[in-house]
């Protein structure tokens, strides 16, 4: 793939997946019914809900810049670990369904292919 592809494909994968914590960050934020009952599913306080919905939205501010790199390396782990958590938490409940330990898993491989797109820019602005 030529740098042109890796920077759509990087900027495409990144906005699509930053909608879609940012839409997730806010249900947390503003407690929606969904959400509670979908942690009151997994045993999990709902208390918890604006905090993690403050920390994606977070991360989404932090993997859309590009002038920290560390804290953008931070951020990714954290969804990495965020997702990985979501999907063996729904992999363990009582009565959960498939789909809901596939689409954190899927998110995961999104996740890991907007990492890899970025540090081959990363590397290739460093060549220049």
């Amino acid at each position: 793939m030529n740098m042109k592809t890796i920077k759509i494909l990087y900027w495409v994968l990144l906005v699509i997946f930053c909608l879609f914590h940012v839409a997730d960050g806010f249900g947390g934020i503003m407690k929606t019914q969904a959400g509670i009952d979908a942690m009151n599913k997994l045993g999990m306080p709902a208390y918890l809900m604006p905090f993690l919905g403050t920390l994606k939205i977070l991360g989404v501010i932090a993997l859309v810049q590009n002038k920290f790199k560390t804290i953008k390396e931070w951020a990714f782990a954290g969804f990495a670990f965020t997702l990985m958590g979501a999907a063996v938490a729904n992999a363990c409940a009582a009565n959960s369904q498939t789909a809901f330990v596939i689409m954190p898993i899927g998110l995961l491989a999104v996740l890991f292919l907007i990492y890899y797109c970025w540090r081959k820019l990363e590397l290739n602005t460093a060549k220049k």
